[in-house]
């Protein structure tokens, strides 16, 4: 049988399918079968599925035990494509890719999902256009011969492969859930907000921090809204233009005390107080609804819950089960060391070579052991700090890396002249308002790695381009590199989950440079040589062979707040 088949639901639960041959065209028969998950498991030799959509059909699968190994979803495939021919915001739907074909009108995505848990979600939500299984074949096809025009065919395949990868991971992932204790998050909001009042007002810490807010300013003052704090400031003759905490912290005044401990708890409250476990926490799991390449750099989001923002301080209820760890683990300077590779940049390569701490090498080579001054310029380089000590830092930087500078330096100028920019497999930035049609990055070959792509430390919507020349140059700087870390995140996660496949061990949680993993205690030891084992592997398989490492620090803990 070909290693390829495609499928497609149809009503009452049942599926067409059909091999595929080399050049994505059917080869053989369309069959119709009456259970679609029954038409999956068994064919358990199939090496690809090749679907319209991953969140479509494989929650059904994992519902029935159903766990293939590898998948192709065309409506992601499509996004990244039309991200490289810079048609980024274009409708990226099978249907749409079909009618683009056609020649005919092209319908509009559906509109974004809202999460709400615990809602009658698949009765109102909006429907995905429907497309003819020979149009979603057509599209598929389509789809091979454009991924051959791309600039490096084979690293776009690779990056549709791993983000196809991703989905599958952030499907299961959702399926499994993390480890979450009710019970103890209870304890820790009790614990840093005191009772709650009827009536679901603030709670009684919240109340109080409020009162002695008032007190300081000698009027009420409502802490919660940033206007009324400015605005008591400013009669207390003290400007300020924000509420920040840095901005906040350089004022001597009695309410400011109060005022960022009451933020602090109110951020708590209002993203993971006792409403938010109510909605998200069901039977002893947290299943956040994950996206990958939720952003335009590659990173994941998740579709409502938080999940990758969770406070230390509440990470006290991710507690593993009995008899259980969790593996969390974290890239250890996971972007310089992309920086590092994608630029070929000799020197930084020898200093990424080691499993020890980047900076700290960087310093002794170039900032005469000062590795404060050694982060900040590797950083400035990669973030766009090159003003005041960050432009001497940088100096210093170029003069011993210049590859790896140079290599960002381009970045910034093709975005400053409002053209693309692309990660080393070829995830494409939006493209500049104004930008020409032929306007693409170029990196030399000598120094491998096509135009560049870049997001900052912030997070960017899939259509974000920015219309000023200085904030776009800053980020395609970073796209570049952040975008080709999210790409080795994708294929470390796909070499995890094969290595993890003959264990119980699940994985439960995955966010830009961390990992966790829910294992038996037996299985810690192989898990983390499993971790270790993925990042070297994805290193080798998204950059070729380089002297780079991509080590991880681990930790095998009982609660998720023991880990850092």
């Amino acid at each position: 049988m070909s290693e390829r088949w495609a499928l497609a639901p149809v009503e009452g639960g049942g599926a067409l399918l059909v091999p595929l041959g080399p050049e994505g065209l059917p080869a053989g028969e369309v069959r119709r079968e009456g259970d679609l998950v029954g038409a999956v498991r068994s064919r358990p030799e199939v090496g690809r599925w090749v679907w319209r959509s991953t969140a479509e059909i494989y929650p059904r699968l994992l519902a029935a035990g159903v766990r293939v190994e590898r998948c192709y979803d065309v409506e992601d495939a499509e996004l990244l494509l039309l991200g490289h021919e810079g048609r980024l915001g274009e409708p990226r739907s099978a249907a749409a890719a079909w009618a683009r074909l056609r020649q005919a009108p092209v319908p509009p995505d559906p509109p974004p999902r809202a999460a709400e848990p615990g809602s009658q979600s698949s009765l109102f939500e909006p429907e995905p256009v429907s497309v003819p299984f020979e149009g979603l074949l057509a599209v598929y096809a389509d789809q091979q011969r454009r991924h051959e025009g791309t600039e490096h065919p084979g690293r776009m395949r690779l990056l549709t492969a791993a983000e196809s990868a991703g989905m599958l991971v952030a499907a299961e992932m959702n399926r499994v859930g993390l480890p979450w204790r009710a019970d103890v998050h209870r304890e820790v909001l009790h614990e840093l907000l005191g009772e709650r009042y009827a009536g679901g007002g603030e709670p009684r810490r919240l109340a109080e921090l409020a009162d002695e807010v008032s007190t300081a300013f000698g009027r009420r003052v409502r802490p919660d809204l940033p206007t009324d704090v400015v605005k008591a400031f400013a009669q207390a003759g003290i400007k300020v233009r924000s509420t920040r905490r840095w901005e906040l912290e350089e004022i001597d005044h009695p309410a400011v005390r109060p005022l960022i401990a009451y933020k602090k708890l109110y951020r708590i409250w209002t993203a993971h107080g006792w409403g938010w476990l109510q909605d998200w926490v069901r039977e002893g799991r947290f299943r956040p609804e994950y996206l990958p390449g939720g952003t335009v750099s590659g990173r994941w989001t998740t579709n409502g819950g938080g999940a990758l923002q969770i406070p230390k301080v509440i990470r006290r209820a991710v507690v593993a089960d009995d008899g259980w760890r969790l593996v969390v683990a974290d890239a250890d300077q996971m972007e310089p060391r992309v920086l590092a590779a994608i630029s070929r940049d000799p020197g930084l390569m020898e200093v990424a070579g080691h499993d020890g701490d980047l900076y700290t090498r960087l310093s002794d080579r170039a900032f005469s052991g000062d590795r404060d001054h050694a982060k900040i310029a590797l950083l400035g380089a990669i973030y766009g700090q090159t003003s005041g000590d960050g432009l001497k830092n940088l100096a210093a930087l170029r003069r011993r890396f210049p590859l790896a500078v140079a290599y960002v330096d381009d970045a910034a100028r093709a975005g400053e002249e409002g053209r693309l920019v692309r990660t080393w497999l070829g995830r494409t930035s939006p493209r500049a308002a104004g930008g020409g049609d032929d306007d693409e990055a170029g990196i030399p070959q000598e120094a491998p790695g096509e135009g560049p792509a870049v997001e900052g430390r912030g997070e960017f919507a899939p259509g974000y381009a920015s219309t000023d020349a200085r904030a776009r140059g800053r980020f395609t700087r970073n796209f570049v590199v952040q975008g080709s870390a999210a790409d080795w995140a994708l294929l470390m996660l796909a070499a995890l989950r094969r290595a993890t496949a003959d264990m119980r061990a699940e994985l439960v949680f995955f966010q830009h440079d961390e990992v966790i993993v829910h294992c038996p205690a037996d299985e810690a030891d192989d898990v983390v040589r499993a971790i270790r084992s993925a990042g070297e592997l994805a290193g080798r398989i998204a950059f070729g062979e380089t002297p780079v490492r991509f080590p991880f620090t681990t930790a095998v803990v009982e609660r998720y707040s023991d880990a850092k």
